[in-house]
């Protein structure tokens, strides 16, 4: 098969495993290895892997107004050209704060590419937006769990169970540069069978940000597109809370062993992988709203009922539901934004919804490291999963979709 036989669909799905393959390497566990080589204490290293989501929570929403502006394809090259050649900038870091300062520019990656590739699949999905976000969400995400696992594994066999050095860090960071490389290659290749955008005319300055205040006003004040993207931001913050606490839960106050609590986090994203795709195609057919009411109780009845026991395997199957709801409320979330909006504002439409994703993933930890430092983990829990019971009555009562023709194909009439 031809790279030309690919569809756009399949290109951008390669683009962002590749690309989400080097980033998650990047990050995670060589980031906080590589931080701690160079004398970082806990709570610094703790701001540097959090660095790149601070990056995401500012620059999304111009990022995908900008896409609106210039084109899909002239952002995608910017995003992926950090994602491939930032990688072999660590190199020259030597301290600690100039490792913040990549990180910082390193997060410019995912800004840019999260809300413009998402508004590539807007563009051209028609009434399929649930289940293609869907599937490039969830290929996004293998990239992320192969990324993790074989970043540590390369910095053991470099190490012999030794100690990481410095040249065993600049050899991981070459591999994750190796990955971006890929990616751009495929972006390159997609990037210069699209002369139409290539050729386009020269946007003045005065246009340029009349375009961009326009775009961004009208997605802003539409109520329903914030209130949708926050199901997604509070959604996220359960998340992030889960994803910092439930392996020190398992682990201090369970009695499990490190091992078991990594198991506890992977089915989580594990269920989440396997049931987006199904959920995104049954929101196209028969409607967001109830998919997205329903998955925010069934991530907060098992968010609450983690603390109540220390069996793993009840924990096990406590996370594995939250993936389902987390699978039901990611999987037709963004298609729903998408509808609110007209074509032209897609980008400013994701990158909405994008950055407050950020805010709800950063959040998550915060918050909950905050009420666990005042009360116990069944009363924290407990309470982050009010915010989500509470979030889904005002989305209920609020937002409104139009009524889904389920003789069209999944098409919204």
């Amino acid at each position: 098969m031809t790279y030309k036989s690919f569809s756009p669909f399949v290109t951008l799905c390669t683009i962002g495993f590749f690309a989400r393959l080097s980033y998650a390497m990047a990050r995670t566990p060589i980031l906080p290895l590589f931080a701690l080589s160079l004398g970082a204490k806990p709570e610094a290293i703790g701001f540097v892997v959090g660095a790149s989501t601070i990056t995401g929570i500012f620059f999304k929403l111009p990022a995908g107004t900008l896409s609106d502006i210039y084109g899909r394809y002239k952002m995608l090259l910017i995003s992926v050209l950090i994602f491939a050649l930032t990688p072999f900038v660590y190199y020259l870091v030597t301290n600690y704060w100039q490792l913040v300062g990549i990180r910082f520019f390193h997060g410019l990656a995912t800004s840019i590419y999260g809300p413009v590739s998402m508004a590539m699949i807007a563009d051209t999905a028609g009434g399929q937006k649930g289940e293609k976000l869907s599937w490039f969400s969830s290929i996004t995400i293998i990239g992320n769990l192969v990324g993790a696992p074989l970043g540590g594994y390369i910095l053991q066999y470099l190490g012999n169970n030794r100690s990481p050095t410095l040249s065993h860090f600049h050899i991981a960071y070459g591999i994750c540069g190796l990955f971006g490389l890929i990616s751009l290659a495929f972006t390159l290749k997609a990037f210069l069978l699209r002369n139409r955008e290539i050729r386009q005319n020269k946007i003045s300055l005065i246009d340029t940000w009349r375009k961009f205040s326009k775009g961004i006003k009208e997605v802003m004040s539409d109520y329903r597109v914030i209130i949708t993207s926050n199901m997604e931001g509070i959604q996220n913050l359960s998340v992030g809370a889960l994803e910092a606490f439930l392996p020190v839960y398992a682990v201090t106050v369970a009695g499990l062993n490190v091992f078991q609590a990594g198991i506890l986090w992977g089915a989580q994203i594990v269920t989440t992988i396997l049931a987006k795709p199904l959920m995104g195609k049954i929101s196209d057919r028969y409607g967001r709203k109830p998919i997205i009411f329903s998955g925010m109780w069934i991530c907060a009845i098992p968010f609450a009922c983690i603390p109540l026991t220390r069996d793993f395997y009840l924990l096990l199957s406590l996370a594995s539901v939250f993936g389902v709801g987390e699978a039901f409320v990611t999987s037709s979330s963004a298609a729903m934004v998408a509808g609110f909006c007209k074509e032209q504002h897609y980008g400013a439409a994701m990158g909405t919804f994008g950055s407050i994703f950020d805010i709800g993933h950063a959040a998550g930890p915060i918050l909950a490291g905050f009420l666990l430092a005042h009360l116990s983990y069944q009363y924290s829990f407990l309470i982050i999963s009010t915010l989500l019971i509470l979030a889904s009555f005002v989305f209920v009562l609020t937002v409104f979709e139009r009524k889904v023709n389920i003789f069209n194909s999944g098409s919204i009439t």
